[in-house]
């Protein structure tokens, strides 16, 4: 069996990392160079940078602050923020990304799942998966653009559907729970986990280790968080001592 993984995330605007509550209300949580060496330093398994105001701007991710990223880390590094085409991954896994995570140009352009997955690989391609709860609580929808459009399609049909076009992972955020640190949407990481045989990350609402035991009760392969890291309330190190204690495979510091 895969050992679980910690993933801190380190959402970017204008070059520094930002923290929020459903993506909105961003607050300064410092520079990304440094956070990201930080990070490997406590034993993280990888980094997730998201260029949160990319998609709205019409712009990729900042390449300048991957390639600064780079120097620094040797653990794998996701990133995503603006990917509209093809090229656009590319650009960014020459910056010195290892995975590219795709959002609202795969829902637009469904295609470009496939695409990407055809010239760079499946192990690169990342089909990150914004979901809102629905009114009956027991289904949920795709959102994009930062939570401001919702989309028509099911979260679960929407993960079967990316992994027929060859995704290799899915990073999935309950916009409910972002920024909440009420815990991981367990509803939703179950369904998703249910609807597709990919890796799921689990992403939105973590606030104590047992958060995170409790998104791999429930079928995550990997935890992501970032306030909980950011405002120094766990080191990596401390979750996967916690985690290990609790009888969970982590890899070790």
């Amino acid at each position: 069996m895969l050992k679980k993984r910690i993933i801190p995330c380190l959402d970017i605007r204008d070059g520094r990392v930002v923290k929020g509550v459903q993506f909105q209300s961003l607050r300064d949580a410092g520079d990304p160079v440094e956070l990201a060496r930080h990070y490997q330093e406590q034993g993280a398994d990888e980094l997730v940078i998201l260029d949160v105001s990319a998609t709205n701007e019409g712009r990729l991710a900042m390449l300048e602050t991957i390639e600064q990223v780079r120097q620094v880390l040797q653990i794998p590094l996701t990133v995503g923020g603006g990917v509209r085409e093809q090229a656009d991954a590319g650009r960014l896994l020459n910056a010195g990304a290892d995975k590219v995570s795709i959002n609202s140009a795969a829902v637009q352009t469904p295609d470009l799942v496939s695409q990407m997955s055809a010239r760079f690989g499946a192990q690169c391609t990342v089909v990150a998966v914004d979901a809102k709860s629905n009114p009956d609580g027991g289904t949920w929808r795709v959102v994009t653009r930062s939570g401001t459009r919702d989309e028509t399609l099911r979260v679960c049909d929407w993960v079967a559907q990316v992994e027929e076009r060859g995704a290799g992972e899915i990073l999935l955020t309950s916009f409910d729970r972002d920024g909440t640190r009420s815990g991981y949407d367990l509803k939703l990481m179950k369904a998703v986990t249910t609807a597709t045989r990919l890796p799921v990350i689990a992403s939105g609402g973590a606030d104590s280790v047992q958060h995170m035991l409790e998104a791999f009760s429930h079928g995550a392969h990997a935890v992501l968080a970032a306030s909980i890291f950011h405002d120094g309330n766990f080191t990596v190190t401390q979750v996967k001592q916690e985690l290990a204690n609790q009888g969970v495979e982590v890899r070790s510091c």
